[in-house]
């Protein structure tokens, strides 16, 4: 007998502003993704701007850097100058091929996909007072070929890009405006994709808008007040989109998307324990309000000493507390390590850490961009959750990203197999011998796509082979990896052959 449910949900992710392309087809408007450049992993990614006078420029902020403000006066902004290049603008091309790819997937047995929807493809300037019927046109024909084929869309609404206009006139999330107009974009998408979508996620990995919070909310200037503002207004979003759903499309389900990663003590050290539990409460904070329905006394203490205000109007917290979301949602590639003795440890990189006090855990391997593979991060992670919250779960995102090599017509990725076949016992363990209520697994990036860190094609995640390289130039053909005939065998025994 199966560990999983006979409707257990096999497939893969992308997110729009890494995989669609088509920036400028299709009565679009930008993104604050399309003025991010490309990087590497020496090369911070920087976002493009003008000011008044004419002066031109970029500032990195992006994942990783020090950075939270544009100059004074500086107006995020897409360059026409052949030193930038702006990765978001071709990507995998998605949009001229989603009919092969979807195809694909199929035949690899997917019956989930994840996509996220480009709010700035359906409002140009993301409040704009009718909807731009090529872009509905679009993703209608994309979830109809997923549903030709019986894989059911996962739907992101808003996945590491807000509309630019936003971005530029309100300082994103920052402002309340946001709101309102967010709510009437997921209405739309309700509305026009009835029947078609089922499941929708509100916001991509909130949680990382302490860490990027230009990527994750649109914030062009970010000091702390204007970050707890953003996740406020986010809440409150994500609440109203439930609630509308509850209300006027009771078929649908919408779930939180969380960034998670297990975070272990290096030493038994109290110290070091209280820091691995502050370390996992930062992150947790964000779906306490989303699971549970109130602020943690934990982050109002710490809002309290720092002299921030939650920008709550009368009834807010009310909505909040009574919308909370259908199903919790994550990504999960590995764990992170803390200590208080860095001196004892080597420091950490990738998901180790560039963070102050996280280290390298000496029992796990790390790949080229220094990302741990933990075999029983999932196991730790559906634990955690399921202890906390007592609700659905949904592992929607998990993968590794390598410098594949294209050799005898395809990929010979023996090193993502065995990190798959990793996380998946990991994630078969907690269901059978834990007992917890996973609704699926999607693997990360089951097409090649740019990275969002490195905004770089070499640092591949797919099992799906794109001819493309950094800068958007190849035939764009795809070809399969041995990854995905491994995973194509594991879906057909519903997760039980694993060889």
């Amino acid at each position: 007998m199966s560990r999983f449910s006979k409707d257990f949900f096999w497939g893969g992710a992308t997110a729009a502003n890494q995989y669609e392309g088509g920036v400028h087809e299709g009565g679009a408007g930008l993104s604050t993704a399309d003025v991010m450049t490309n990087g590497s992993h020496t090369v911070r990614r920087q976002v493009t701007w003008k000011k008044e006078n004419g002066e031109t420029g970029s500032t990195p902020l992006c994942f990783g850097s020090p950075e939270r403000h544009l100059p004074e006066g500086a107006v995020p902004c897409e360059l026409d100058d052949p030193k930038y290049y702006y990765p978001s603008h071709i990507a995998s091309d998605f949009y001229h091929h989603y009919k092969e790819d979807i195809k694909l997937c199929a035949e690899e047995g997917f019956n989930c996909l994840r996509f996220s929807i480009k709010w700035s493809r359906l409002f140009p300037n993301g409040d704009d007072e009718v909807p731009n019927a090529e872009g509905i046109k679009f993703y209608a024909d994309v979830f109809d070929e997923c549903r030709k084929y019986g894989i059911e869309p996962l739907v992101t609404l808003s996945h590491y890009e807000t509309p630019l206009a936003l971005a530029a006139k309100y300082n994103g999330w920052d402002n309340r405006h946001l709101v309102n107009a967010f709510v009437k974009y997921a209405r739309t998408c309700f509305e026009s994709f009835a029947g078609k979508v089922k499941y929708y996620l509100t916001f991509n990995e909130i949680n990382c808008l302490d860490a990027a919070p230009y990527v994750t909310a649109g914030l062009i200037h970010a000091d702390p007040q204007n970050i707890a503002n953003a996740a406020f207004h986010q809440f409150l979003a994500s609440s109203l989109t439930v609630k509308e759903a509850h209300e006027n499309f009771s078929d649908l389900k919408i779930g939180m998307m969380l960034a998670f990663g297990p975070t272990y003590a290096y030493t038994t050290d109290p110290e070091d324990q209280l820091l691995a539990q502050r370390m996992m409460n930062r992150t947790l904070f964000y779906s306490d309000v989303q699971m549970l329905g109130r602020y943690p006394n934990y982050k109002l203490k710490e809002y309290e000493r720092d002299g921030i205000t939650i920008p709550a109007q009368e009834g807010d917290m009310d909505i909040i507390s009574k919308y909370t979301c259908d199903f919790l949602s994550f990504s999960c590639y590995g764990s992170h390590v803390v200590t208080y003795h860095d001196e004892d440890a080597q420091a950490g990189e990738g998901n180790g850490g560039t963070q102050m006090h996280m280290v390298r855990n000496p029992y796990l391997k790390t790949n080229a961009w220094g990302w741990a593979t933990d075999p029983q991060c999932l196991r730790i992670t559906l634990n955690t959750f399921f202890d906390r919250y007592h609700c659905d779960l949904f592992c929607v995102e998990n993968g590794i990203g390598w410098n594949d090599k294209f050799e005898d017509g395809t990929v010979h990725d023996d090193y993502r197999i065995d990190y798959m076949r990793a996380n998946i016992k990991s994630m078969r363990d907690a269901v059978e011998f834990d007992g917890i209520p996973l609704m699926g697994y999607l693997y990360w990036g089951c097409v090649d796509m740019v990275s969002n860190g490195e905004g770089e094609m070499a640092k591949r995640y797919g099992q799906i082979y794109v001819d493309a390289d950094n800068y958007g130039q190849g035939t764009f053909k795809r070809t399969v990896k041995d990854s995905y005939h491994w995973y194509q065998k594991c879906i057909a025994s519903n997760g039980e052959d694993l060889d």
